[in-house]
């Protein structure tokens, strides 16, 4: 019911075009804000697309060989495809606590805690957005990436991972405005992993992942416009 912690999951196994995704999460987006929509985790993926954050450099746009789209969210380029599962989630923060930052970082931790039970060890690292790990090679790489948007309170956007994307598909952008780190993959570090089971352990880990944002702030603040 809207109003209540009643939240949708809807998981998608067909890909679907990114511009189609972005206009009806921007529409969920605004019903949960108007108490008319229930809050909604949303897991899909998408065909080839290059998506631009608000801090994009267009420097960092080596060879748009696939459409790019601006995405709204923060951020800056990232490149979204098959093999990669990606996590949209719109959820009221006027009804937990008005945290920023404690939102990003329970994000983080809900796919770093998921990463885990495939055998991945997973971290943040400070002044870089994402989550890493160490590539087939040894050295650090991003395996997920995190960019999210809030509007009247209400989050949209979320995270990627990658499951078994074609890496090579991040070379035609500097992904997330980081040049000195590669990407890799579950795949990539030797683990078989499909949609549907990512769905599955990742959905185990949700009511933890919740729980660190069910404490309503006291004072609440004047909510951000982007994160």
């Amino acid at each position: 019911m809207p109003g209540q912690h009643t939240i949708e999951i809807r998981r998608e196994l067909a890909q679907m075009p990114y511009r189609i995704a972005l206009d009806e999460m921007t529409v969920r987006n605004a019903a949960i804000a108007d108490d008319t929509a229930q809050e909604l985790i949303w897991l899909l993926e998408h065909p080839p697309v290059y998506t631009a954050g608000t801090s994009a450099s267009p420097d960092e746009l080596l060879d748009p060989r696939f459409e790019v789209v601006a995405a709204g969210r923060g951020g800056r380029y990232t490149y979204h495809g098959p093999g990669q599962r990606i996590g949209y989630v719109l959820l009221n923060l006027r009804t937990r606590a008005r945290d920023v930052r404690g939102f990003v970082h329970a994000l983080e931790g809900w796919v770093i805690d998921t990463l885990t039970d495939f055998g991945v060890e997973s971290w943040r690292a400070d002044g870089r957005v994402g989550i890493w790990t160490l590539g087939p090679d040894g050295r650090e790489a991003k395996i997920g990436a995190i960019g999210v948007r809030i509007r009247r309170w209400v989050t949209m956007h979320g995270f990627s991972v990658n499951l078994a994307p074609d890496l090579s598909h991040f070379g035609g952008i500097v992904p997330c405005g980081i040049e000195e780190f590669g990407v890799t993959s579950l795949a990539a570090l030797g683990h078989d992993v499909s949609a549907q089971m990512w769905d599955e352990a990742l959905l185990a880990h949700f009511d933890g992942f919740l729980a660190k944002l069910d404490t309503p702030c006291p004072v609440p603040t004047t909510p951000p416009e982007a994160a």
